[in-house]
């Protein structure tokens, strides 16, 4: 349901674990086992007695209105890449460049500043246009978000 959320999330350096099949039950008691707040768009799952308190509703379907609802529930951390958007790892800056080559396209190891490896599952990342295209979604969910408080 909020996979696209999860992902953007992510690249913001936000701890999502993101679980599409797994019960209700089993998903507050994992809330509760590893102090996780549940975002949902269920209002069943938000109205349970356990779940108060454990739930943040998201009511819009729009996943970049989404992230301005978490950005403003819960501040940012970064615009630089921290996790992983695929397993939810702390990525680690590679020190190696000559590690990456062949990993990533050729233009994209010549052109690139730095790189950054999730030591879980390896995928490899770097700040290029789909960055620059996610910090100025970001700089105008932000916007937008002033503009409403004034």
């Amino acid at each position: 349901m909020l996979g696209r959320l999860a992902r953007r999330l992510r690249m913001l350096g936000y701890d999502i674990l993101y679980q599409r099949d797994i019960d209700d039950g089993g998903l507050l008691r994992l809330a509760m086992r590893e102090d996780r707040i549940i975002l949902t768009r269920d209002t069943r799952l938000a109205m349970r007695k356990a779940a108060i308190g454990r739930t943040f509703l998201i009511s819009s379907e729009d996943p970049v209105k989404q992230v301005k609802e978490i950005t403003q529930a819960f501040p940012a951390l970064s615009c630089v890449p921290v996790r992983c958007t695929i397993c939810n790892g702390a990525l680690k800056p590679v020190e190696d460049r000559q590690s990456v080559l062949g990993q990533v396209p050729e233009h994209v190891f010549h052109s690139a500043s730095g790189f950054f490896k999730c030591p879980n599952c390896g995928h490899i990342y770097w700040e290029g246009s789909h960055m620059e295209h996610f910090k100025g979604e970001l700089l105008s969910i932000r916007a937008s978000g002033e503009e409403e408080e004034d």
